[in-house]
């Protein structure tokens, strides 16, 4: 299976697209820019959503689910937001179709069930929320309001990639109010240190935490904060975003509550999401040439396990040691999945978990049962050796944490590798055609200078770290004084 993926180093994005369809993690579907996810790739989601969902729940978040249609009033109520999204809404304009009286056995809309107002298919959901919300606060009692839904957006896309820009993608969105401005950025904080605690623990994937700039920011948004990744081809991906909205949503629907002092006052905001992109992403920062190389904290499948037999009595003795192994397995909470199907050789199976990313294989033959043994595989660095019976599940359990870790560390040593600091605009741009990554240089602060060198080399600010120096220098473009550097570089 493998060997018909094209390398990466022939084509990085030929290779990914084949490994999205080959792995069966997703593919396209009848809907144009639209994909199906198939089981094995929804199970990855599963997983990230499953891990997700009680770390939002753990800060204090309940979920709640609001319509997919947006009323058009509504959502051009907030003009930066409407303004920013509006040429990606699909709009729903009729309510019914008709037997078509020209083209019998067809349908045509029914020019008489024109809606009075068009619907914004959800391209996101601060519109709608933010008019739920008018009808729920009323007093500083009814703050804050944590919540988050899962559910699927709309974003009219034109050039589509699986999992990475569709024209629907599942996704949370997270909407919060709050009484204080101090409270609701530190609300939009703590939600980009928790992405970055998934995109690090869980994705084995380094970012780094940042604000965009103006011009990069969510439209509607004050401060847009980040977690930015680097992906194997030198290209940066955004993982997630929280944003302080201020009080933009709460004027623009007039939501307002009594403070202790009885004071009328405007709300404070905050939304934040990460969608099914990540899949896209944990797919390029760790996968190779074989195929898939999933952390083991999000693989469906943790470890697989292979007979290997001639005959009937060989599988059914293998059969008992692999499914005791399985139980030991399973009571330290390792998923694992025997594969005794006979209508496929070892070596197909070997090439199907392999292609699939599982971190571990083991497989059992007649001598294993002789001498007690087992062949042992890494996905990771596809080692394998022969290991003992006795003990294994405790081996097994530290192995896991073991490729977790190092799937981490290989994946900090190229992103460190990748940031490259440079003075002058010639460094620059020979920085990003030849050794590409994360460009760490001044800016001038400007969005004409930040347009420019986008214009000149489709490089964007990706982000203004967190934990940057104050550094004064000159900006790489005009000269300019800088405060400080911030992070350049193409993105997905």
């Amino acid at each position: 299976m493998s060997k018909n993926l094209t390398s990466r180093a022939e084509d990085y994005s030929k290779w990914y697209n084949e490994l999205v369809v080959k792995a069966d993690l997703a593919e396209n579907s009848a809907v144009r820019g639209c994909m199906v996810i198939k089981p094995y790739g929804y199970a990855i989601w599963e997983k990230m959503q499953a891990e997700l969902d009680r770390m939002f729940k753990e800060t204090g978040h309940q979920n709640a689910y609001f319509p997919l249609f947006v009323p058009k009033s509504l959502f051009e109520a907030e003009e930066k937001n409407a303004e920013g999204f509006a040429k990606e809404c699909a709009v729903v304009t009729h309510y019914r179709l008709q037997n078509d009286p020209d083209n019998p056995g067809k349908l045509r809309v029914d020019p008489e069930a024109k809606l009075e107002e068009e619907l914004v298919v959800r391209p996101t959901s601060e519109a709608i929320i933010w008019s739920t919300y008018k009808g729920w606060i009323q007093s500083y009692r009814d703050l804050p309001i944590l919540i988050n839904q899962w559910a699927n957006v709309v974003r009219w896309e034109m050039r589509t990639r699986l999992f990475l820009r569709t024209a629907e993608f599942l996704w949370q969105e997270g909407h919060t109010a709050h009484a204080t401005k101090s409270e609701a950025l530190a609300e939009a904080q703590l939600m980009n240190r928790v992405y970055a605690d998934f995109a690090e623990n869980f994705m084995a994937i380094p970012v780094i935490q940042g604000v965009k700039t103006e011009s990069e920011r969510f439209a509607g948004a004050e401060e847009t904060y980040c977690i930015e990744a680097l992906m194997q081809d030198g290209k940066a991906l955004q993982a997630g975003t929280s944003h302080f909205l201020g009080q933009n949503f709460a004027k623009a629907f007039d939501v307002k509550f009594t403070s202790n002092e009885g004071k009328l006052e405007h709300v404070w905001a905050t939304s934040w999401g990460v969608s099914t992109r990540l899949v896209g992403a944990l797919i390029m920062t760790h996968s190779d040439d074989k195929g898939l190389v999933l952390p083991p904290n999000l693989a469906p499948i943790q470890v697989v396990i292979v007979p290997i037999h001639k005959t009937d009595d060989q599988l059914e003795a293998i059969g008992v040691v692999a499914q005791n192994l399985i139980s030991e397995l399973r009571s330290r909470g390792i998923s694992c999945k025997y594969d005794d199907r006979t209508i496929q050789r070892p070596g197909a199976k070997f090439a199907q978990y392999e292609l699939q990313g599982v971190p571990l294989r083991i497989a059992i033959g007649p001598k294993d049962l002789e001498n007690k043994t087992v062949e042992l595989a890494r996905r990771d660095t596809l080692s394998k050796e022969n290991v003992q019976v006795e003990g294994l599940a405790d081996r097994i359990k530290g192995l896991l944490t073991q490729i977790q870790d190092d799937l981490f560390n290989k994946a900090l040593n190229f992103r460190n590798s990748h940031i490259t600091e440079v003075d002058n605009f010639d460094d620059f741009t020979t920085i990003l055609e030849s050794k590409t990554g994360f460009i760490s240089a001044h800016w001038d602060g400007t969005a004409e200078t930040e347009e420019k060198i986008k214009e000149l080399t489709k490089a964007t600010i990706r982000c203004i770290p967190l934990d940057r120096k104050n550094e004064a220098g000159s900006c790489v473009f005009t000269g300019k004084p800088s405060a400080g550097r911030v992070l350049f570089a193409k993105a997905y």
